[in-house]
């Protein structure tokens, strides 16, 4: 119980069978040229043949994505603190370390991580989930580690080395069982101005030989974290999406959050059904994010308009489904 209130470590402890557990490093050099997602993870299937632990890297600009595999004997994880080992490689909150050769490819890199600003953990709501991370047996559970986080180090790539000295980062990680069948995913922390970064998930969720449409956002802004969740009775007053496009608009008891947010190409990505690596989900992180952010008394009193570039969006399985098992 008390790992909880420490959402960034292994959850997995004592688990043998139908489970995943992955964290979601994001990386944008400072230039912008470059983007990165280096997700750790463990994959515990049905089949002790097929469990293994991962490393999967996308190279978003260049439309790559390498996925490393390897005995589960070979994934390590704090009791403690989140920090885990997979092979040779290590991660925690303050840094990565990639030491990769599978004979095709070589990945090296050492990325360190300074300013990580977390989803708070409250006695009554620890973290991103609010009180549902205390419902057992959900299919899938979310940590958000860090909204905004600056980088200093290198990746090198078959010998191609990049800076990412001065560049940003945001953490997230999932758990469980399976990802939902249908989802919404967002994500961006570069506007014009620093320190502002936007989160946000729209999914199916099963619930007692049903499923209802639970929705999570978060708009750091001024450094505070506005929370627009399902828990905390926030309403979604507009919910939009086609092949392309999501427009949502959310209100909780003081403030409104529209957005309008349009996908570019993506990449397949495996990901997990039953803890094994069998689904696939396509992310972009070239897309565009459009944000306003207003008091409730009107579109006069706005706090921020503006576009987050670099965005990861995923738009997974039968957005139909997803739409209509919505409920204000």
């Amino acid at each position: 119980m008390a790992n909880l209130w420490k959402p960034e470590i292994f959850q997995g402890r004592g688990k043998k069978r139908d489970y995943f557990e992955g964290w979601y490093f994001k990386s944008i050099d400072k230039e912008e040229k470059t983007a990165y997602s280096i997700i750790p993870g463990i994959s515990l299937s049905r089949d002790p043949k097929k469990s293994h632990a991962f490393i999967m890297f996308l190279d978003a600009k260049n439309h790559k994505m390498y996925y490393f595999t390897y005995k589960t004997s070979e994934f390590w994880a704090g009791k403690s603190k989140f920090e885990i080992k997979i092979h040779k490689s290590t991660f925690s909150l303050k840094n990565i370390h990639l030491d990769i050769d599978d004979g095709e490819n070589k990945i090296k890199a050492d990325l360190n991580f300074s300013n990580i600003i977390p989803w708070p953990v409250r006695l009554l709501s620890p973290g991103v989930m609010g009180w549902y991370a205390f419902v057992p047996k959900m299919e899938c559970y979310h940590g958000v580690l860090s909204f905004d986080h600056c980088i200093q180090g290198y990746v090198n790539i078959n010998d191609n080395r990049i800076s990412f000295n001065g560049g940003k980062g945001y953490l997230e990680k999932d758990w469980g069982t399976s990802m939902p069948s249908s989802w919404i995913w967002m994500q961006t922390n570069h506007f014009e101005n620093d320190g502002i970064s936007l989160f946000g998930s729209v999914a199916k969720i099963p619930w007692l030989r049903n499923y209802f449409t639970g929705y999570i956002f978060g708009l750091l802004y001024n450094g505070k974290i506005h929370r627009f969740t399902k828990y905390n009775g926030t309403k979604i007053c507009k919910l939009i999406v086609n092949d392309d496009i999501i427009e949502i608009k959310l209100e909780n008891k003081e403030e409104i959050l529209e957005i309008n947010a349009k996908r570019t190409e993506g990449v397949d990505l495996p990901a997990p059904s039953l803890g094994e690596m069998t689904s696939r989900v396509n992310e972009s992180l070239n897309s565009k994010i459009n944000v306003n952010f207003y008091i409730k008394e009107g579109k006069k009193d706005i706090l921020f308009s503006g576009t987050g570039k670099n965005a990861g969006l995923e738009f997974v399985g039968d957005m139909n489904e997803l739409l209509s098992g919505f409920k204000n």
